[in-house]
């Protein structure tokens, strides 16, 4: 099959220790909690923000502002992946493993590849556009100019890198991979949170798609150090641009750019997809009402907020 199980021991299966404190019921359970609370818990923790901020006489141009609004999801996603570990008893060993060392060249192949998504996401954007959608503004950044890409570089790229990954592709992927969910399914259901999480129409497909990648390669590694390098990378080259005043790759440099990502790309997902071997798929009975019971609320949350951004765009 494309897709399989890792094969040495420092792939996504649980060990028979771990299987012995944390039933598979349970522990697919709380995966799905998990992503509740990630989404539940930014929702509690800005609201208090906003009122001491208010009282403070801060608004959200301020930068202290801006960093809260970036830090809040991803303190929220370390407690929830506390959570998981304590309530499971699951070691922290299980979701950061090692994996081989070609992983890594190929993840900074991907991150480079995914870049050549843009222009398909504008495309998105224009045929939203036609239907009457105006972009809507998600919050500002902090100012990146100078030193002051560093502590951007720390909050916008590297605690997502870790944080999101644990709990997309080390919590949701990686155990419910070991409990017996198909791997095709997983990469869907991974881009599908992934990008409904983030709340935000306009980066829809390209969300959804680096999200699938990141599973795909989280999935064939058995790691989740791989793609929190891609992750990483991903972010801080868009961070970097930024700080010298560009959205966007140089007009006369970037159809090169994006032609040479496509073809990566194409040859990263071609390698993993086809050529990787070391996965063989093991189908097993998995209680998939047990994981959506955890996770509903959360879905739920990240649904309406996303809804309620289209709705805005559509009336602006």
């Amino acid at each position: 099959m494309l897709f399989a199980k890792k094969r040495y021991n420092g792939g996504m299966d649980a060990t028979n220790q771990t299987r012995q404190k944390a039933p598979p019921r349970e522990r697919t359970f709380e995966a799905g909690m998990a992503y509740t609370l990630s989404a539940v818990i930014p929702v509690l923790l800005m609201f208090a923000a906003m009122l001491v901020l208010g009282a403070a006489g801060l608004d959200e141009d301020s930068e202290i502002y801006k960093y809260l609004t970036l830090l809040i999801p991803q303190i929220s996603m370390a407690g929830a992946s506390l959570v998981f570990f304590r309530r499971t008893k699951t070691p922290a060993r299980a979701i950061y493993r090692p994996c081989k060392w070609y992983y890594y060249p190929v993840a900074l192949a991907l991150a480079f590849g995914l870049f050549a998504l843009s222009e398909l996401n504008a495309l998105f954007i224009s045929l939203f556009e036609k239907l009457g959608y105006r972009p809507v503004g998600m919050g500002g950044l902090p100012a990146l100019t100078g030193w002051n890409l560093l502590p951007a570089l720390l909050v916008i790229a590297l605690l997502p890198a870790i944080f999101e990954e644990t709990v997309f592709r080390g919590l949701q992927t990686g155990v419910l991979a070991e409990e017996g969910w198909h791997p095709a399914g997983l990469i869907f259901l991974s881009g599908a949170l992934f990008s409904l999480f983030h709340g935000n129409p306009e980066q829809t497909v390209y969300q959804f798609l680096c999200g699938a990648a990141y599973a795909l390669l989280a999935l064939r590694s058995g790691s989740v150090f791989p793609t929190m390098l891609a992750h990483f990378s991903n972010n801080a080259v868009i961070l970097t641009l930024a700080s010298f005043g560009m959205d966007d790759f140089p007009v006369s440099v970037k159809p090169y750019i994006y032609a040479v990502a496509a073809v990566v790309l194409v040859a990263v997902l071609i390698f993993l997809v086809f050529l990787d071997k070391n996965y063989r798929y093991e189908r097993r009975p998995f209680p998939k009402r047990r994981y959506f019971l955890g996770a509903g609320i959360g879905i739920l949350i990240c649904a309406v907020e996303w809804i309620s951004v289209l709705a805005m765009g559509m009336m602006a």
